[in-house]
């Protein structure tokens, strides 16, 4: 396992093909799609490439007890990601959305005031 821990005291970056690792206490859980749009020709192949990375409930459980769980959407359930999971107490996807929303009503607001002056 790599680890990188330059800038910020405290804050250590690992990076690891092992999902158990990668998850092992960790208090925030991402992922995304496998196929995005324009990759439809690999789609079987990715989703057997990336199938032991599937964050279910088993691989939840070996994180931090208090983690979240995040994803930037849309989500293809079964595959990155279970219902159980998705659906879950753990889950904060519903509100990174609204965030996410938020912070591009700001960037809107910051463009077109720029366009006006």
């Amino acid at each position: 396992m790599d680890v990188i821990s330059k800038g910020c005291d405290g804050f250590v970056v690992k990076q690891t093909i092992d999902a158990r690792a990668a998850v092992e206490n960790a208090v925030a859980i991402y992922t995304d799609v496998w196929v995005s749009m324009g990759q439809e020709k690999e789609q079987q192949q990715r989703e057997q490439d990336f199938a032991e990375y599937q964050v279910n409930e088993e691989l939840l459980s070996i994180a931090a007890q208090d983690s979240i769980f995040l994803h930037c959407l849309p989500a293809r359930r079964g595959q990155e990601v279970t219902d159980a999971v998705m659906d879950g107490p753990q889950s904060r996807v519903v509100t990174q959305a609204g965030n996410r929303m938020h912070a591009q009503k700001g960037l809107l607001m910051w463009l077109l005031q720029e366009v006006n002056q």
